[in-house]
């Protein structure tokens, strides 16, 4: 069977259901066969069978380097859905130059799963055999050992291959231990690592850019995208398993992926497949794993998945690790408080002017004069709740904090001058709400932090409520946030500040259930939850006024 043939028999199992896989597969799959159907003149691509199986034949040529494999000299064998992806890249061209239709591929893949040595051999064909004078082809990641994981096995197969190196002229530089640039001298293309933040000046023919989840920035994908101005056919190679930073570059693309997918967006020119478990879908059970690991049974194995799966339901501190590695379940922090998928379908559209005489509870989390201070309005209506922050951070903090520096620039945050917040410009935003007639009924805050300002707006006649940072005030409220977003009646505008802080909380739970937000780095900010939990818990006083008020002191 030839590879393309491979590639359409799995396509067509998958979609048929006799293949287990999860719907973001099978939307990939079906997208390939009903291009395949694909005919007239506004359609400019045809899939071409030679060049497919070309570059499928030529990956399949090059050895394994290490394990029992590497020792038996084997050489790479793809399965059916490797095929499947390597043939939807290099096969469908344009009908008249034939030049490639995919510029970029998204593949999100779980751990084990061979991806490492399959994007290692792609980039070969990309450097030595795609027919492209100059190439240049980059291995990127965030560290130089991450990097390495796909150029030095590719580094390794081309040493393994006297053959290769005198049919295409390629000179390695450095070693095995330290392995350095791959040149073809001839045309003075080559193959090289990148790590961190590239500078301009490169024209890269291919990017292969692993474990994207990592990246807190998109500077490395958008410095490739932007260099690739001059290339013909282009292709810019994303692979990564799941992460935890919900408000980072790689679900941001993940997420765009899925729009393509599901038909909400067209773009024919981008390539996407995401292995993993599907909404409903058991961590805990073991034909989820089956389902998300395509590669399951030939490179990771059935014991050792169990064994990982054994361990995770017997502690929580390796369950997040589990989920995300060998599920492709993103989760918002190792040991996270709020489910990130669940708080995604929450967002929506509103602004304060939609909530005109709906009551109104303001959380405020000053925590640190020198780094993000937030303020959450809470409005109800109907029974529902519905969540609008503001962030402020001074412009000395933006200067060092390049996420910071894209929020602000997204209208995320407000940036204020010198070196600390200046609790003025909240001071100005709450006085300006009461003005403009919103139904403000408690603005709760911590003494320990800002009690000077809060005095001032209690002169002013805003209702100040001091509000304790404590287990005794957060627990429940916290539960409530957690329990009203899963039952979908807490809503909010989809700031990404707030989604990444959400999604940065860690859930501690002592002897008597009791639970209080923790961070587990100091650069995970959580900020935006909190003063989302101190509104919550002004919200419920209403409904419980004995339990929720103690601990509390009214200024008036």
């Amino acid at each position: 069977m030839t590879p393309t043939e491979s590639a359409k028999s799995y396509a067509r199992g998958v979609v048929a259901g006799k293949i287990a896989a999860g719907k973001y597969a099978r939307l990939a799959c079906q997208r390939f066969l009903d291009d395949l159907k694909r005919r007239g003149p506004d359609w400019p691509y045809k899939y071409d069978a030679a060049k497919a199986d070309r570059a499928v034949r030529f990956m399949e040529m090059m050895p394994h380097t290490k394990g029992k494999w590497a020792a038996q000299r084997q050489k790479l064998v793809f399965q059916p859905w490797q095929h499947f992806i390597e043939c939807n890249l290099f096969g469908w061209v344009y009908k008249g130059s034939g030049l490639r239709r995919f510029r970029e591929a998204y593949e999100e893949v779980p751990r084990k799963n061979g991806k490492s040595l399959r994007l290692a051999a792609r980039g070969l064909y990309l450097f030595a055999a795609d027919g492209e004078a100059g190439a240049e082809v980059y291995s990127g990641a965030t560290s130089e050992k991450q990097a390495f994981e796909v150029y030095r096995p590719a580094w390794q197969m081309v040493q393994k291959l006297p053959a290769l190196r005198a049919r295409f002229g390629i000179d390695q530089s450095g070693n095995p231990k330290n392995p350095g640039p791959m040149f073809v001298m001839e045309d003075m293309s080559k193959f090289e690592p990148m790590i961190g933040k590239p500078g301009d000046g490169s024209s890269p023919h291919a990017a292969l850019v692993d474990e994207y989840h990592e990246h807190d920035t998109d500077h490395m994908v958008d410095a490739m995208q932007t260099g690739m101005g001059a290339r013909e056919q282009p292709l810019l190679c994303i692979i990564t398993t799941a992460g935890t930073n919900l408000a980072g570059p790689c679900y941001e693309k993940r997420r765009d992926v899925i729009r393509i997918l599901e038909g909400e967006v067209q773009d024919e020119t981008v390539f996407g497949v995401i292995y993993g478990i599907d909404e409903g879908d058991r961590w805990d059970d073991p034909e989820s794993l089956r389902k998300a690991n395509p590669n399951y049974g030939v490179s990771v194995f059935e014991p050792f998945l169990l064994a990982q799966l054994a361990q995770a339901k017997r502690s929580a501190r390796k369950q997040s690790a589990f989920r995300t590695k060998h599920l492709n379940d993103w989760v918002g922090a190792r040991l996270a408080w709020m489910n990130m998928l669940a708080w995604q379908r929450q967002k929506r559209s509103f602004e304060i002017d939609d909530f005109a005489g709906c009551p109104c509870w303001i959380g405020v989390d000053l925590a640190s004069k020198i780094d993000v201070a937030a303020v959450v309005l809470l409005f109800e209506r109907d029974g529902s709740y519905y969540a609008i922050p503001r962030f402020y951070v001074p412009e000395s903090a933006v200067e060092e904090n390049e996420q910071y520096q894209l929020f602000v620039l997204d209208g995320l945050m407000v940036s204020t001058p010198g070196n600390m917040t200046d609790y003025g410009f909240i001071e100005e935003e709450l006085k300006e709400l009461a003005a403009r007639g919103v139904d403000v009924r408690d603005i709760a805050y911590d003494p320990a932090q800002a009690t000077y300002l809060m005095t001032r707006l209690g002169q002013e006649g805003l209702p100040v409520v001091e509000m304790a940072q404590s287990v005794r005030n957060l627990s429940e409220p916290m539960k409530e946030v957690e329990a009203m977003t899963l039952a979908r009646r807490l809503w909010h505008d989809g700031n990404a500040a707030m989604t990444w802080m959400v999604g940065n909380v860690v859930a501690r739970v002592d002897a008597k259930e009791n639970v209080y937000p923790r961070k587990e780095r100091d650069e995970n900010k959580i900020d935006g939850a909190v003063a989302l939990i101190m509104a919550m818990a002004r919200a419920l006083q209403v409904q419980e006024p004995t339990q929720i008020q103690q601990g509390f002191v009214v200024m008036e």
